[in-house]
C-alpha cells in the first residue's frame, strides 16, 4: 500500500521543511501529498443579511489569495518533484480541519512544522501541533 501523506502548509519556512520531508518520504514509498492550507474563520451567528453578503465576498477573496499567493508558488517549484500533489483550501479550525481532509482523503499519515514557540505561548495560545496529535485520526509527523 503507498503511503499518501498529508502536509499542512501556511508558506512558512516550518511548513517548507515539513513538505520537503513529505516529498521525500513519498518518493520513498511510492507515495502521494495532499498539500492542505486552512484559513481560520470564526463563525458569527448574528449578522444581518448585509452582514453576511461582505462576509462570503471576503471569504471569497481569501480562498483565491490562498490559492495565487501560497499554493501556485509551491505548486511551480514542485512540477518534477515525481510525487503526485493535490492541494486543499479550506476554512476552519486548523488541527480539526488537517484531521477531517486527511481522513477524507485517505491519507495515512500527516505531517506539519514546527514554527517554534516557546513553552509559554503554547500553553498560553495553544498549539496546533499540541491539538492536531490529540486529535488526528491518523498518525502525525512534527518536523523540527
Amino acid at each position: 500500500m503507498s503511503e499518501k501523506f498529508a502536509v499542512g502548509f501556511d508558506g512558512s519556512d516550518a511548513a517548507k521543511r515539513a513538505l520537503e520531508f513529505a516529498i521525500g518520504r513519498a518518493k520513498a514509498q511510492g507515495g502521494s501529498v495532499v498539500l492542505i492550507h486552512v484559513l481560520e474563520w470564526s463563525p458569527y451567528s448574528f449578522l444581518t443579511p448585509n452582514e453576511l453578503e461582505e462576509r462570503h465576498k471576503r471569504r471569497t477573496e481569501e480562498l483565491e489569495r490562498a490559492e495565487t499567493a501560497v499554493m501556485k508558488p509551491v505548486l511551480d517549484g514542485l512540477g518534477d518533484s515525481g510525487v503526485a500533489i493535490q492541494t486543499v483550501i479550506k476554512y476552519g479550525h486548523i488541527a480539526d480541519t488537517l484531521g477531517d481532509v486527511a481522513a477524507a482523503n485517505n491519507a495515512t499519515q500527516i505531517v506539519i512544522g514546527r514554527n517554534g514557540h516557546s513553552s509559554i505561548g503554547s500553553r498560553v495560545f495553544g498549539s496546533v501541533a499540541g491539538s492536531l496529535v490529540q486529535t488526528s485520526p491518523v498518525p502525525c509527523t512534527i518536523v523540527p
